[in-house]
């Protein structure tokens, strides 16, 4: 099996190592526990300079509900490189990655974290079966100490184990344990239901996106378009 089909006008979304141009739109609530809610959109741009390499860059639009602002949250900007394909039959491509995300969000609007956060490290796709494959990454990680609440500097490792399941051609979904040891350790996960619209061109998705350790339920629906 091909990590990256040989057609490129065929779109295979269900593997994350397949890079592809594309806008993303969602709409997105996030339910708190220790901290008021917020709701909004996100937008997720990305483009493939070429089938292994690309940038994807995402600005959330969130309003929360105790500040009552409106405006930015923290911007992410990843870079991902497809290194090898198909180095086995099942080991279909080994990509390095580069994560950063930037505190463009006000902190005391309740939009913000109000720190840098760096990630570098490297995902592994093996197909298990014709309908199942694994995407498993390790990735370093620094968090800038905060200017506008008492807190240091943090580093440690994120690993995950991305699952993808194929229902048909057109449905897939993303199951992803996430576990981050820093100064606390986080533990979180990622439920991406997709559907593809239209082949090669449109996708619709719903997603619950947990964080376990600060009682944070995220849920969103989008579409994407691929270019």
């Amino acid at each position: 099996m091909s990590a990256q089909d040989t057609d490129a006008s065929t779109v295979d979304a269900s593997k994350p190592t397949n890079l592809y141009t594309q806008v993303n739109a969602a709409f997105e609530y996030q339910a708190h526990k220790n901290a008021s809610d917020l709701y909004g959109t996100r937008i997720n741009v990305q483009y493939a300079f070429d089938p292994d390499n690309l940038l994807l860059v995402e600005v959330p639009f969130l309003y929360n509900e105790a500040t009552k602002n409106f405006g930015i949250s923290d911007t992410r900007v990843r870079y991902f490189h497809a290194l090898k394909r198909n180095i086995t039959e099942r080991l279909i491509a080994i990509a390095p990655y580069a994560d950063i995300t930037i505190p463009t969000g006000s902190f005391s609007n309740g939009l913000g974290a109000d720190v840098w956060s760096l990630s570098a490290g490297v995902v592994a796709g093996y197909v298990v079966s014709p309908k199942i494959a694994m995407f498993p990454g390790i990735g370093y990680v620094h968090v800038t100490k905060p200017n506008d609440y008492p807190g240091n500097s943090q580093n440690g490792i994120n690993l995950q184990t991305n699952m993808s399941v194929s229902f048909t051609q057109r449905a897939f979904l993303f199951i992803n344990p996430i576990v981050t040891f820093l100064s606390d350790t986080i533990w979180s996960g990622e439920f991406n239901f997709n559907y593809m619209i239209t082949p090669n061109k449109f996708k619709v998705n719903a997603g619950y996106f947990p964080n376990f350790t600060n009682d944070i339920n995220t849920f969103r629906v989008g579409a994407t378009l691929f270019l």
